[in-house]
C-alpha cells in the first residue's frame, strides 16, 4: 500500500488551485506565519490579494495590513505573481 505524506499546506494548495476563497486565505496565513513554509510576504500578500478578489474579507485586512510591512516594490511583486496566478486560473 502506498503511503502519501501530505502536509496541511499540500492540501491547501491543492484546494487553492480551483480558488476557493478560505483555501487561499489559508495560503496567506501559511506564508505570513511562517508555518509549514518558510515565511515569505510577497507571497502571503499574493494569497490574501487573489482571497479577497474572490470576496474574503478577512483577506482584504490581513492584506491591508501586512502590506504595512512591505516595501512598495513587495507589493508590486505581490501584485504581479497575483495576475499570473489568474491568468492560469
Amino acid at each position: 500500500m502506498a503511503r502519501f505524506d501530505y502536509t496541511s499546506r499540500d492540501i491547501v494548495e491543492f484546494a487553492a488551485e480551483g480558488g476557493a476563497p478560505d483555501a487561499l486565505l489559508e495560503l496567506g496565513l501559511l506564508y505570513a506565519s511562517g508555518r509549514e513554509a518558510a515565511q515569505d510576504f510577497v507571497t502571503a500578500h499574493k494569497w490574501f490579494n487573489l482571497a479577497a478578489l474572490r470576496g474574503n474579507a478577512e483577506a482584504r485586512r490581513y492584506r491591508q495590513e501586512l502590506s504595512r510591512e512591505m516595501t512598495k516594490a513587495q507589493v508590486a511583486k505581490a501584485q504581479k505573481l497575483a495576475r499570473e496566478w489568474l491568468s492560469r486560473h
